[in-house]
């Protein structure tokens, strides 16, 4: 990892700022960004707009970080864009230096989507925001969904500093969206003032705001509230209460891009029934994604919960669905807060195997069992649990029914997620 725009913007120029031909939002966030890209991208799509999205990270294949119309690209187009990038290094390497995979991916994207002449681009950034490669490209609607504790090493580690890392995505001219609260708003409100970008806020008492009435395992009801309309009965296709307030959040962008488009004059148009229609289709891979498998239908549940907040959110939602001492297959990356994400989980009583994927920043199965052994006996349960050496044995012996009746959870790590979700669907990485 080396953050920084100089060569990203070095890249851009040597390619003809194919970013300077998209519009859209650019999308930054602790929690929540990729929900509300994929809710954001759906609503599109279902207003007839041709619609480009870069998520990140990919899952099984590189290839899912760029789509066009939610498909990703062909691997003879990935390749080929892959190759033009590589071609323009030349000219920049000797003084601004070898640039990251993720800058080159960020590039291709950027043509990508560019030479599609997608009607919106919705981008997710990559880490914070202001050294993000992804901000080398103004879109004109600048999104930050959540600022909780994550990547501190990187971003700081106050909620006021996290917040002015991704606050800096916001440029002038922009229009800003928010759904951040507490001491990470602040630099955010501070930004969108001192480059007068329109703040729009979402939440409770604000403008665009989501009251959730129910929430099941086909998706959550919400009345959605605008500020020149209110919508009552509109389902999300996500699953987990938390997703009415990334609905808001994706219901604000819209609103965001449509003046967007009007002031620079272009045409953007998207109605009710599309809004309904987009939010209820929405599917995000890997973000509460439930699979069938084993005896009696029991199923698996993918969550890429990897910080603290989103594995509340998590342990929310499964209470909600009425999942407990279920069967967990959890691993997790260097660097990451273990010890919070596994009290969060702790309360739901779940059955975990920890496991590892086969890269040297995976913590070691037996070194999070040992932080399960000091979590588990503050919240009065039983430190019992179990490892495996790989995802594959973690979800054979979690699938066991003498664990548990209830599905299999597998969380911790969007890496893990992504190594299991291949086995389930039987994808194979690019080589």
């Amino acid at each position: 990892m080396s953050l920084g725009l100089e060569r990203i913007e070095r890249i851009l120029a040597e390619l003809d700022h194919p970013e300077r031909r998209l519009h859209g939002a650019l999308v930054a966030g602790t929690n929540g960004k990729g929900s509300v890209v994929a809710l954001t991208a759906s609503v599109l799509h279902a207003a007839g707009h041709r619609v480009g999205t870069m998520p990140k990270p990919h899952l099984v294949t590189y290839r899912e970080r760029i789509t066009v119309d939610g498909r990703p690209l062909g691997r003879d187009r990935f390749a080929a864009l892959i190759a033009t990038v590589l071609a323009s290094l030349d000219a920049i390497q000797t003084d601004a230096g070898a640039p990251t995979e993720f800058e080159v991916l960020t590039a291709a994207g950027f043509l990508a989507l560019a030479d599609a002449a997608v009607d919106a681009a919705v981008i997710e950034v990559g880490l914070g925001g202001r050294l993000d490669a992804t901000n080398a490209a103004d879109l004109g609607v600048a999104v930050i969904t959540t600022v909780q504790h994550d990547h501190e090493r990187h971003l700081g580690r106050t909620l006021a500093a996290i917040g002015g890392e991704k606050a800096a995505i916001i440029k002038r001219g922009d229009l800003a969206v928010t759904g951040a609260i507490g001491r990470g708003l602040a630099p955010i409100v501070a930004r969108a003032a001192a480059v007068r970008a329109p703040l729009w806020r979402v939440g409770p008492g604000q403008d665009w705001e989501a009251r959730v009435t129910d929430s099941s395992w086909d998706g959550v009801i919400v009345d959605l509230q605008t500020p020149d309309r209110w919508l009552r009965d509109v389902r999300v296709g996500l699953l987990g209460s938390h997703q009415g307030q990334n609905a808001a959040v994706a219901a604000a962008v819209l609103d965001a891009m449509e003046t967007d488009a009007a002031r620079t004059g272009r045409s953007l148009t998207i109605g009710d029934a599309s809004l309904r229609g987009g939010l209820a289709a929405a599917r995000w891979p890997g973000r509460l994604e439930w699979f069938p498998y084993g005896a009696g239908g029991r199923g698996i549940l993918l969550d890429g919960a990897h910080n603290p907040a989103g594995a509340r959110a998590l342990a929310r939602a499964l209470a909600e669905l009425g999942v407990r001492r279920f069967p967990l297959v959890f691993g997790a990356m260097k660097g990451k807060r273990v010890h919070a994400v596994l009290r969060a989980l702790g309360p739901l009583d779940p059955r975990p195997v920890f496991t590892a994927i086969g890269d040297p920043h995976a913590l070691a199965p037996d070194e999070l069992l040992n932080t399960w052994r000091r979590v588990v006996p503050a919240l009065g349960r039983a430190a019992a649990g179990r490892t495996a050496p790989d995802p594959a044995s973690a979800l054979a012996l979690a699938a066991d029914l003498s664990l548990s009746r209830g599905p299999v959870v597998v969380a911790g790590s969007l890496y893990l997620v992504g190594a299991v979700r291949a086995i389930l669907t039987g994808e194979q990485a690019d080589s």
